[in-house]
């Protein structure tokens, strides 16, 4: 596998993509020596969240319960709703309430969609029987039961085979035995450990249909108990999550990069409570295999480095473990929840292989911070079902090459 050192521009602390606890506790270590670090927080913060949205994943599972087991009924409803779908002879971008039709199962995935948005964030399906359904089945019951807990589909490649095309769905899979290292750039496609970060959108969803041999587990942590814990510690991190940072955007985009905040802080409304949202993922700082840290754009900062780290390893600290078995479907709170992955190990008979969808439900989504506003209309505008592209086999994303293969893409996601 490609690893080791990567290059950035000139001044670029000595931060790579997978985080070095030593080289952390050292920069904690200088940073407190040499500078005069911030003790307040940007005006307006809290300086603590209360919600359900606050959780140490070390004590949730004797909390709440985030699973819930189809039941025999719910299946059956599933089957005859794929029936349903299918002799209606329509693309896969038609899969809607309407067309896969869950008359009783469809109250359960309203309320999931609600303890998504305002409980604790996240909620696991369990049970989908993959093996007894085709590829394409399995991605019509996939994108029927996520349909009923957020209809819309968010884009997420807007070109598929050379073509442009409203690409809706991901996969999730271990791509290095037949796509060169040097055009991989995102961790999606290999086994590496994935570090705690964010995607793009309000809520990700995540379909298991193959478990890794060994390894592979899912982490889930609440960010708002990581903020909660630096602005208790370290506001002077806080306020740089709240500066604008530089985010590569690899060439794709007409500028080299593009400068936003990290932590979006949303005071309460007449209509709204108060939230926090935090939106970042590390190699767009760091670089990852094929695609470094671009050598024409500034460096990130000392601080911006060590809040980095910060993030993930308070994110460690209190995650919570989710085993993720063939058939489960995996529905978190983008905006409130930090995700990341163990490194894994696969087998003949054994591969893990996710599908992923970016969703929106309209009745419970969040206000989107102005600064990302172009990158959700990017996501949700315009997307049709006419146009929209389910790909059944793996592909590495536009967004995710390397600049080995020579190719650019208008793709505004790097996630």
């Amino acid at each position: 596998m490609a690893t080791g050192t990567l290059s950035g521009p000139p001044g670029q602390p000595d931060i790579n993509y997978l985080p070095d606890h030593n080289n952390y506790l050292a920069r904690i270590k200088r940073r407190k020596e040499t500078e005069v670090l911030a003790k307040e927080l940007p005006h307006g913060f809290p300086l603590q969240l209360q919600n359900e949205l606050v959780w140490d994943g070390n004590e949730l599972a004797e909390q709440y319960d985030w699973n819930y087991k189809l039941t025999n009924d719910d299946l059956a409803e599933i089957e005859s709703a794929v029936q349903h779908f299918q002799a209606q002879n329509l693309g896969l971008g038609y899969v809607s309430q309407n067309t896969f039709p869950l008359p009783n199962l469809h109250k359960t995935l309203r309320k999931i969609s609600k303890e998504v948005h305002t409980g604790h964030g996240f909620k696991v399906i369990r049970g989908v029987p993959v093996t007894a359904h085709t590829r394409e089945e399995n991605i019509i019951i996939y994108a029927g039961i996520s349909s009923h807990i957020a209809p819309i589909r968010g884009r997420q490649d807007s070109q598929y085979d050379g073509k442009p095309a409203d690409v809706v769905v991901a996969h999730i899979k271990d791509l290095t035995a037949s796509v060169d290292a040097n055009k991989i750039g995102a961790p999606a496609y290999t086994r590496d450990k994935q570090v705690f970060h964010t995607d793009i959108g309000d809520i990700i969803a995540l379909f298991a249909l193959g478990e890794a041999a060994e390894g592979g587990q899912s982490y889930l942590s609440s960010s708002w108990k990581v903020y909660n814990e630096l602005a208790a510690t370290r506001p002077d991190l806080i306020q740089t999550l709240a500066e604008p940072w530089a985010a590569d955007t690899f060439g794709r985009l007409g500028v080299p990069y593009s400068l936003a905040p990290l932590l979006h802080h949303q005071p309460a409304t007449a209509t709204d409570p108060e939230r926090l949202i935090i939106q970042y993922a590390r190699r767009s700082f760091t670089g990852y295999w094929g695609l470094p840290r671009s050598a024409n754009i500034p460096p990130i900062t000392e601080a911006q480095a060590e809040a980095l780290d910060a993030l993930h390893f308070t994110a460690e600290k209190y995650a919570a473990s989710l085993d993720f078995h063939q058939g489960d479907i995996q529905y978190v709170n983008n905006l409130s929840i930090f995700h990341a992955r163990a490194e894994f190990r696969d087998s003949a008979e054994k591969q893990r292989h996710l599908v992923r969808f970016w969703l929106r439900d309209p009745e419970y989504t969040w206000k989107t911070p102005e600064v990302l506003q172009s990158k959700w209309d990017w996501l949700y505008k315009g997307v049709t079902p006419e146009n929209s592209v389910f790909p059944l086999e793996p592909f590495v994303r536009s967004a995710s090459k390397g600049e080995a293969n020579g190719e650019k893409s208008d793709n505004k996601v790097l996630q």
